[in-house]
């Protein structure tokens, strides 16, 4: 399906130990690569829209299935999905290319990703875009010990790390149904529920809403998260305290041209001190929710082509 949207067949990439699902578009484009990375549960799909106009405006698009997600690799140790690995994954990718540095564009975990690559790898990041999830303060508390005691419990960052296994057999029996009742826009504001909301998503009966994508796009999704499971993408939530400690000593400060383009429906608060740790950064709001990308998608690739262009003139 993908062959269809500007994406050449998927190639199977060893690198970092593991194999990458990797899909190109626009290699006669080399020289300017762009890489761009998804989120949870996501796929290298969720970047569809914007592979066309990307390749158009002279850029190499390479969209990989991180680890954990669709065909690639899916380590069975926990400690293999910490951002040491995860951002290795992409300086991988680099070298297999032979890039230096290349423009990172990542959307929720994905952003994580790349903020993460940005710090640990700073010589390999040209630019970066992230969408939704922005700069993560490290604070005086590793991240799942400080969300256990603000958000509690049934928080699913916090139910993922505490109660392992428990949402993974869940979400991999109820797949279809999860993401088609997680992928929606326009939800309309409510009082949280009580249990964990990932698992309340996967057993509701009613969609709230309107879908993100067709069901012809959503079944995508279904097929891939059929077959992997969910896991591998849920380890990576696992690791937020041991990346906690890992960036412990790791200059905070992101020095690359960085775009923020934040959903103002999004449920992810926008950081004030977002400027403080990110400099060079400029931000853009868009009327949206969560999954940015594909419920704006034009507004995006208007947003990401325009300030691409500006970088490149200055």
């Amino acid at each position: 399906m993908l062959d269809t949207l500007n994406f050449s067949k998927a190639t199977l990439l060893p690198v970092n130990g593991v194999d990458l699902e990797v899909f190109e578009a626009g290699r006669k484009n080399g020289g300017r690569p762009i890489v761009l990375c998804h989120g949870w549960p996501e796929h290298a799909y969720s970047w569809r829209h914007q592979v066309p106009p990307l390749v158009a405006a002279g850029y190499h698009v390479i969209v990989p299935n991180q680890r954990g997600y669709g065909n690639s690799s899916r380590p069975d140790e926990v400690m293999a999905y910490d951002i040491e690995h995860l951002t290795g994954d992409l300086v991988a990718l680099l070298d297999h290319y032979g890039y230096q540095d290349a423009t990172f564009v990542g959307h929720d975990w994905g952003a994580a990703v790349v903020w993460g690559l940005a710090l640990l790898h700073p010589s390999r990041v040209d630019k970066l875009i992230n969408l939704s999830l922005p700069y993560q303060e490290r604070g005086e508390a590793p991240w799942i010990e400080f969300l256990e005691q603000i958000l509690g419990s049934d928080y699913y960052f916090v139910h993922f790390n505490r109660q392992p296994g428990v949402a993974d057999a869940i979400l991999d029996k109820n797949a279809a149904h999860f993401l088609r009742n997680l992928y929606r826009k326009n939800v309309p504001l409510r009082a949280p529920e009580p249990g964990m909301a990932m698992i309340n998503l996967a057993k509701a009966e009613t969609a709230l809403g309107e879908p993100v994508m067709s069901d012809h796009e959503l079944a995508v999704y279904i097929s891939a998260f059929e077959k992997s499971g969910f896991t591998g993408g849920i380890n990576w939530y696992r690791n937020l305290d041991r990346n906690w400690h890992l960036l412990g000593d790791v200059d905070p400060i992101v020095r690359q041209p960085t775009l923020m383009i934040y959903g103002d429906q999004d449920v992810i608060p926008k950081f004030e001190k977002l400027a403080d740790f990110v400099p060079n950064v400029d931000i853009v709001s868009l009327d949206c929710g969560h999954w940015i990308q594909e419920e704006k998608p034009e507004e995006t690739n208007q947003t990401v082509l325009n300030w691409l262009a500006r970088q490149s003139a200055t």
